[in-house]
């Protein structure tokens, strides 16, 4: 078997690579700009980067593609949310506690904790909790800020480093998406977006659960069930179920333009991933002093594969 892809970049479209570059320098002090195959680039820690392309005009964000939005891991993630508070170039998202107050915090916990494995609680438990008068638990959690170009970046703390942590996508089976990468990228499954039972072709496409919970960027709340995920090194790749009906739309071309993988013998993947029937969307090409292909993922998602030898 091949070994895993490592995590390459995020691929970004934006009239002003120089203007988000130095935005997220400023956000996140373990980052640096950089060059890679003659782009402008944001350089994380953990060798995960943003790339850029630089585009005539605001890139479109609708209709909805795969990828949702990515995030950093901070070492205190109330340091930093009361660091952002005084920069007013940092537009923070509440994520709010119910579908009907308005009601809304922006670090998940500073409003109930969950129940069982599912992120936030449906309204029936929210009912609940303020009748048992159950209390935040405080200390480390998630938060949003909007970034230039329309993008959304979710910062987690507590951890022990500031890095480049996951992309969050939406994929129409998300079980169906998890057994996709692992058999076609060798990705391993990760730890807690499981399904309790094996998941394969006939048992992978699970119904969207039927509540919405809260915490939630949106006030009508987030369908949460299924989510599964998958692991490129320290990088997390998850899935929730759309939200809406709408089919997914195609990556390329979006401000989130495609991601990309470390790949050794890029020969060795061609050969692979058309030997089990993975869509091919261009390539191989050259692509600075490497080359690269381009397939498609389950969702349409425009995923890259880059030599690095």
């Amino acid at each position: 078997m091949l070994p895993t892809p490592t995590f390459h970049h995020v691929h970004l479209n934006s009239p002003d690579p120089d203007a988000a570059i130095g935005f997220y320098t400023r956000q996140f002090a373990s980052t640096s700009k950089i060059t890679w195959g003659g782009m402008p680039a944001l350089q994380s820690p953990n060798n995960v980067m943003l790339l850029f392309n630089k585009v005539d005009k605001a890139p479109p964000i609708l209709p909805q593609s795969a990828i949702w939005h990515y995030g950093w891991h901070v070492t205190d993630v109330r340091k930093t949310l009361a660091d952002y508070k005084t920069r007013p170039e940092v537009k923070l998202m509440p994520l709010y506690t119910d579908a009907d107050s308005g009601n809304y915090v922006y670090v998940n916990s500073d409003t109930w904790p969950n129940v069982g494995d599912v992120l936030g609680l449906t309204k029936a438990q929210i009912a609940e909790a303020k009748a048992k008068d159950i209390k935040p638990l405080g200390g480390g959690g998630f938060a949003y800020m909007a970034a230039p170009d329309g993008t959304l970046v979710e910062y987690i703390g507590n951890h022990p480093a500031e890095r480049f942590n996951h992309v969050h996508m939406w994929q129409e089976e998300p079980f169906c998406a998890q057994l996709w990468y692992q058999q076609h990228l060798n990705a391993p499954p990760m730890a807690g977006r499981t399904s309790p039972e094996p998941v394969t072709e006939a048992t992978c496409k699970v119904p969207r659960g039927a509540d919405r919970t809260w915490p939630s960027l949106n006030q009508e709340g987030m369908f949460r069930t299924p989510r599964a995920g998958v692991m490129f090194g320290d990088v997390a790749v998850q899935w929730y179920a759309p939200q809406g009906s709408a089919q997914l739309a195609p990556s390329r071309g979006q401000r989130y333009d495609h991601l990309a993988f470390g790949v050794a013998d890029l020969d060795a993947w061609i050969a692979k991933l058309k030997g089990e029937g993975v869509a091919f969307l261009e390539g191989p090409y050259p692509l600075g002093n490497t080359r690269a292909v381009m397939i498609e993922g389950p969702s349409r998602e425009a995923l890259e594969l880059v030599e690095t030898k």
